[in-house]
């Protein structure tokens, strides 16, 4: 039987310059990117920003997602995923066992610092895009019990149990990403679903009936979306209007639609924008730490 494939996450951290972090471990006497191994039922997000900030002392704010790194560990497979990142807030470096010093170089000298190919395949990818992107999140609502079941008003249906989980969780992935323009649906499961995250940044939530189930129509929630566009944000919404949103998105940008641009409860898509494109185009569930 083959061996589990080792899973990790990482970032390719830069400032402007641009500069880039590279890392040495004395372990394996090599440079290369902050990365390190997912732990149990970590979600990736999560694992990118820790390790970054376990190893570097940086506190990052995650942007486009980069090419996955695959590569064979002896008899084994590692998989590494991996994000542009930006600094939020630095410490003094500290040296420890796993890492000896950290350097910031331009992009020549990190490439000939680099040890393994594939980093410097990474960085050549991160230089052919744009270097600063914007967050766009379309949200779907968590978790909120059956319709059926509801006897008061709609808009009142709030989440349940497993629905104010998937908010919590959902309020430090949505972080990873930084500060973010909380906008909901004028309905308690949307309103509900943002809640954590807007209390965690210190901001309020804005309602929206272009986001909001029978209040609207998917061309004038696409109109608003993309009245949006560039600016930091996370749309909590409703199942009915995901999809338009994803296809309308990526059809204003000239993007491939996603073979199934509909979200499960409580999950994601994230947008990585410029003003006149999509960088990139991520999907995530509180649940999972993504396979």
């Amino acid at each position: 039987m083959a061996e589990p494939t080792i899973r990790a996450a990482g970032a390719l951290l830069w400032r402007d310059g641009p500069e880039f972090a590279v890392i040495h471990r004395p372990r394996y006497d090599d440079w290369s990117f902050p990365k390190g191994k997912i732990d149990p039922g970590e979600h990736v997000l999560r694992a990118a920003v820790r390790e970054i900030e376990e190893e570097t002392g940086i506190v990052p704010r995650l942007g486009r997602r980069l090419p996955t790194c695959t590569y064979p560990v002896g008899e084994r497979t590692k998989r590494v995923e991996y994000w542009a990142a930006r600094p939020v807030a630095e410490s003094a470096f500290t040296p420890n066992d796993e890492v000896d010093e950290l350097v910031w170089l331009p992009a020549g000298e990190a490439e000939a610092r680099l040890s393994y190919a594939h980093d410097v395949d990474l960085l050549r990818e991160f230089l052919r895009g744009p270097l600063h992107t914007a967050p766009l999140v379309i949200l779907r609502h968590a978790s909120a019990g059956e319709k059926h079941a509801w006897r008061d008003a709609d808009e009142l249906r709030p989440l349940d149990a497993t629905g104010r989980a998937e908010a919590a969780d959902l309020a430090g992935l949505l972080h990873c990403y930084g500060i973010l323009r909380p906008v909901s649906s004028a309905t308690a499961r949307c309103l509900e679903t943002v809640l954590p995250y807007a209390r965690l940044i210190r901001a309020s939530v804005r309602t929206d009936a272009a986001f909001t189930v029978g209040d609207t129509s998917p061309e004038q929630a696409v109109e608003r979306l993309l009245g949006s566009a560039g600016a930091p944000m996370v749309v909590s919404t409703h199942g009915e209007i995901v999809s338009a949103l994803v296809t309308g998105l990526c059809k204003a940008f000239g993007e491939k639609v996603p073979d199934d641009p509909s979200l499960r409860k409580g999950e994601f898509w994230t947008a990585h924008l410029t003003g006149r494109s999509m960088a990139a185009l991520e999907r995530h569930s509180p649940r999972t730490t993504q396979p």
